[in-house]
């Protein structure tokens, strides 16, 4: 990966934006949650302690994969975006954010089980609740890297959730749907606790859910075969 200094001056501008789409979005309040995107020599992330509106892309902070950094001080999160960000190579962005739902469940150490197909959009069965430890610390990061075995999100015990992707964009899109999917089962909970899908339906929603991510049709064995494009005249 390369970039030029027209390039991360993009990537920056981006980032600022994403942050200020959290607050928007409602996922996300206040100077809470914190933003990271690798790049070429290590990952750029969001500072501590400086609300999203008066963020400048400037202000974010460039960081390598041993600590050290340039500008300000980083998030106090900067351990977890690291080591998800080293152990994950197939994910280019870390988005941690407070929402209300998931952070809801995740004070009571809730899995989200697979009570909705949706649920296969985290790329599992479920999406865990990793176990609580102090915020900013080596043990909230091994944690959370331990709940996103397998999975691109994950809650985090009586804290937040994490959200993965390959753009800002996805990263995202996926931490407002498992915001969606903790309020609708919150509300669930509410006439008892609701049925679950198999584990061999969630298979076949994931593959779908892969192929249909690749521009494929969602069904192989032509059940849909209708629903085509229609040659010209």
């Amino acid at each position: 990966m390369t970039e030029t200094s027209t390039d991360m001056a993009a990537l920056r501008r981006e980032m600022v934006e994403t942050c200020r789409r959290m607050n928007s979005s409602g996922i996300n309040q206040g100077t809470a949650g914190n933003l990271s995107v690798r790049t070429a020599t290590g990952f750029l992330i969001t500072p501590s302690s400086l609300p999203y509106d008066v963020m400048t892309p400037d202000d974010l902070v460039e960081m390598d994969f041993d600590g050290t950094y340039v500008g300000r001080r980083p998030s106090s999160e900067w351990r977890f975006h690291r080591d998800i960000l080293k152990n994950r190579q197939d994910i280019d962005v870390v988005l941690h954010c407070h929402s209300m739902y998931a952070t809801t469940l995740a004070c009571h150490h809730r899995t989200i089980p697979s009570f909705h197909y949706m649920t296969g959009i985290a790329g599992g069965t479920t999406i865990r609740c990793a176990e609580y430890a102090t915020f900013g610390t080596q043990a909230l990061s091994d944690n959370a890297i331990k709940a996103l075995e397998g999975r691109m999100a994950c809650l985090l015990g009586q804290h937040g959730q994490i959200s993965l992707g390959k753009t800002l964009e996805s990263a995202l899109w996926l931490a407002i749907e498992v915001e969606t999917l903790s309020r609708m089962y919150v509300q669930a909970l509410t006439l008892g606790e609701p049925p679950v899908l198999p584990d061999d339906e969630m298979e076949r929603v994931i593959a779908q859910m892969k192929r249909m991510s690749y521009g494929l049709a969602p069904d192989p064995d032509g059940t849909n075969d209708v629903a085509r494009p229609r040659a010209a005249d």
